[in-house]
């Protein structure tokens, strides 16, 4: 399904939908993948390694690498959207890839813990330009009525490759000791992706510009008072307080990565707490983003057929019940089947909030959008694995746990009282209209 526009940058003709952009599609799911396994390359080894190789015992301290990571990460997510919109999305998505140049290396010779908690400030900057361009490069190609879908394939790449690469990272691991064996996946992806981003990706800018003069409005009016261009202060201030829809996904985002930055520090340190092997700690660690990226290849097509609010109240009461699982489970068995069950609600969620923020921002500051809704969504990492380091250390590992739960639940009922459903029809094909044509 494509959409034509009139419109024409230099020579090439603009044509929006993800059939008319099938390859340069692909080869940005391909780039996100590898974005992905530059995380996945650590989360299952550097709690160990702190234990094991820096001697680290406070949750809080052995959890800073994940904090410095989470609000680097936000940061450079803000600039990856202003600097796209401003710039392009093509030198940002490259600028990114340079960041990660050193991240493998460092962790690899890191001598004292401080240089793993470099490497991932260096890490951060590198996730929030190359995910946040990524993303907005999508939704620039696909054009509206395939949002969900664009968002859905691009998160599954994304953690399909945190699963995988966190799988080989524990098996390598498991087989050849904590380093240098499983960072040199990263210096692959990064050599990879540095080639792809520079000599295979086309500047999607004109898709945007070509969709912003097509643009329909909503039929019910909603959004007239947000077309056209609008101030950095008034896009940070629609995406994070005043829009309902998109606060209220900023809010949901935040709390989906608060789970995720806690399960990052903190369930190696659970499961190994019991006496589970590296090699056992690793597929339930895998489990997770395995369930997220296969159940995205479903739920973002989803939500362009039912609607996005839906997902995303059921996918936050998912993932709060699975912690509950996850905080009660003393055995392999009830540990993976909660780690899935977080997988299964955060893939009704993910793909389905960065659809939302796409339904509303107008393309003249889509990208601005996206980078402010990704600077609260994954300031989560910082805020979860500060709130269970904290926890942990007064109360317990599982008390941590339950109290994300507690917080997920509250997220739940933020979207489904204040968010509206946004995805729509064009005005000509909505029911009132066809009733009166």
């Amino acid at each position: 399904m494509s959409r034509g526009v009139a419109t024409k940058r230099g020579r090439r003709p603009i044509t929006l939908g993800l059939r008319a952009n099938a390859a340069q599609f692909t080869i940005l799911v391909a780039i996100n993948a590898l974005v992905g396994g530059m995380v996945g390359q650590q989360q299952t080894v550097l709690p160990l390694l702190a234990e094991d190789e820096f001697g680290l015992t406070g949750y809080t301290f052995m959890f800073t690498y994940v904090i410095a990571f989470g609000v680097t990460k936000a940061t450079a997510n803000y600039f990856a959207g202003a600097w796209s919109d401003r710039f392009g999305r093509k030198p940002v998505l490259i600028a990114g890839w340079l960041f990660a140049v050193p991240v493998p290396l460092m962790l690899i010779w890191a001598p004292e813990w401080g240089w793993v908690v470099a490497a991932n400030v260096l890490l951060g900057v590198n996730q929030g330009l190359t995910w946040s361009t990524t993303v907005i490069m999508k939704i620039d190609l696909v054009g509206p009525k395939q949002r969900g879908l664009a968002m859905g394939l691009n998160e599954a790449a994304g953690y399909g490759a945190v699963a995988i690469t966190s799988m080989a990272a524990g098996y390598l691991a498991a087989e050849f000791g904590l380093r240098p064996a499983p960072f040199l996946l990263g210096l692959t992806y990064t050599a990879l992706a540095l080639g792809l981003s520079t000599l295979a990706v086309r500047e999607t800018r004109g898709h945007a510009e070509a969709e912003a003069s097509g643009h329909v409005p909503r039929a019910d009016g909603r959004h007239d008072h947000l077309h056209g261009e609008l101030s950095n202060r008034e896009v940070f201030a629609q995406t994070s307080f005043r829009e309902p829809a998109l606060s209220s996904a900023s809010q949901a985002g935040l709390v989906n990565n608060l789970n995720f930055g806690l399960s990052w520090g903190l369930f190696p340190l659970l499961f190994a707490s019991s006496g589970l092997p590296v090699g056992q700690i690793g597929v339930l660690f895998a489990l997770y983003p395995a369930m997220w990226g296969i159940g995205q290849l479903f739920t973002g097509a989803l939500s362009d057929r039912w609607g996005r609010k839906y997902l995303i109240v059921t996918g936050m009461s998912t993932q709060a019940a699975a912690l509950a699982v996850i905080a009660s489970a003393e055995s392999f068995e009830l540990w993976a089947a909660g780690t899935m069950l977080l997988g299964a609600g955060t893939a009704m969620v993910y793909p389905t909030l960065l659809a939302v923020v796409g339904d509303v921002a107008h393309p003249a500051w889509r990208g601005r959008a996206v980078g402010i809704y990704r600077v609260w969504r994954d300031l989560g990492y910082a805020v979860g694995a500060l709130m269970g380091g904290v926890v942990a250390d007064l109360w317990s590992l599982r008390t941590a746990v339950w109290v994300a739960a507690a917080v997920s639940v509250v997220s739940a009922v933020v979207v489904a009282v204040r968010m509206y459903e946004t995805h729509h029809r064009p005005a000509e094909m909505t029911p009132e209209s066809a009733d009166h044509g």
